[in-house]
């Protein structure tokens, strides 16, 4: 059974997971996102119906792509192909501007109808997919290669300091990116400890953080990077600080599971999988007072990083969600057969 995984009119380039996981050194995106469903599978990640296999087809869904993805689904749908849909950008301000639009949503209903299943990256859309007439949905959390040595950022507790702060995005209010800033701030003024915020927002971010920078000098601004460098630069951190209410798949909180590190404040599907005591709805102050043992604590530290670890290989790691999605794939096929 092959898998591959279409979204039709995007930037990202065709590629292939013969190797799984691969090494960061790799080209290409890395295997996390939906690229980690096809990656875990050792499947493909295509821009065009016409290039993918006759197997199962996950068609990933944007605002501007749902009449493409229409006729791929057509297309490879009469080709024999099994094919299941999902929402590429799922966050709930995300979901909230794709179906502001009537005509989008009937058009996403329409292919939720006439595919053979949908695939959830969050637990909140299950409904959404079957009130829209998906006939099988499957909540599966993104996975990430935790079992890969090649992905293992960790660093030693020394060589670690300060906060990393996960979120981005001044303009999106489910972000709350400036209120973690400004805590992240207070415990870093507090403690006398490093705190590092990237800017994605050029000339307007750095206006939004010189305040604070102003005021302390051990707040960082950090440019954007490529992904293994910026694992990197997170994993020199003792914790990952967000306060992010989107509801998203947690990209945020799978990227500190591979910097081996504890993640606080989001409300994403891996933060509650794999920091169920540190995700939303925990009270902010419950939260600062986690963030400032962890950040003078060695034993707490590390007893909230080897049970994150656990529960990362437990529910999130490439061969249990692998074998997951391998069963749910394998239910559609048979059903149609």
């Amino acid at each position: 059974m092959t898998f591959d995984i279409l979204n039709p009119g995007g930037r990202d380039p065709a590629q292939s997971f013969p190797n799984a996981a691969g090494s960061p050194r790799d080209p290409n995106h890395p295997p996390v996102n939906y690229h980690g469903y096809a990656a875990c599978l050792g499947g493909y990640f295509r821009r065009k119906a016409a290039a993918c296999n006759p197997g199962v087809v996950l068609i990933l869904l944007r605002k501007r792509n749902l009449r493409d993805a229409r006729n791929a689904l057509l297309e490879l749908k009469s080709r024999g192909a099994t094919v299941l849909v999902s929402c590429k950008e799922s966050g709930s301000h995300q979901i909230a501007e794709l179906f502001g639009d009537p005509k989008r949503w009937l058009l996403f209903c329409e292919l939720c109808q006439e595919a053979d299943g949908a695939l959830s990256s969050t637990p909140e859309l299950t409904n959404l997919y079957l009130g829209a007439g998906a006939k099988s949905v499957e909540f599966l959390p993104t996975p990430y290669p935790l079992e890969s040595p090649a992905w293992n950022f960790s660093k030693p507790l020394p060589n670690r300091a300060g906060i990393f702060i996960g979120t981005r995005e001044f303009d999106v209010p489910s972000r709350n990116h400036l209120q973690a800033v400004a805590l992240a701030n207070r415990l870093s003024l507090e403690l006398a400890c490093p705190v590092t915020v990237v800017n994605s927002e050029g000339r307007r971010g750095k206006g939004m953080l010189a305040p604070f920078q102003n005021a302390n000098p051990k707040l960082r601004v950090m440019d954007s990077r490529p992904y293994p460098s910026y694992l990197e630069e997170m994993s020199a951190h003792r914790l990952v600080w967000q306060l992010d209410s989107s509801a998203v798949p947690g990209q945020v909180a799978g990227d500190a599971l591979l910097c081996r590190m504890p993640c606080l404040g989001g409300n994403g599907a891996v933060d509650r999988l794999a920091f169920p005591d540190f995700s939303g709805p925990v009270p902010r102050e419950t939260l600062l007072e986690k963030a400032r043992t962890f950040i003078l604590d060695d034993l707490e530290w590390q007893k909230a990083v080897d049970l994150a670890v656990q529960n990362g290989l437990n529910q999130l790691g490439f061969c249990v969600v692998a074998k997951k999605l391998e069963a749910f794939l394998g239910r559609l096929v048979g059903g149609r057969a």
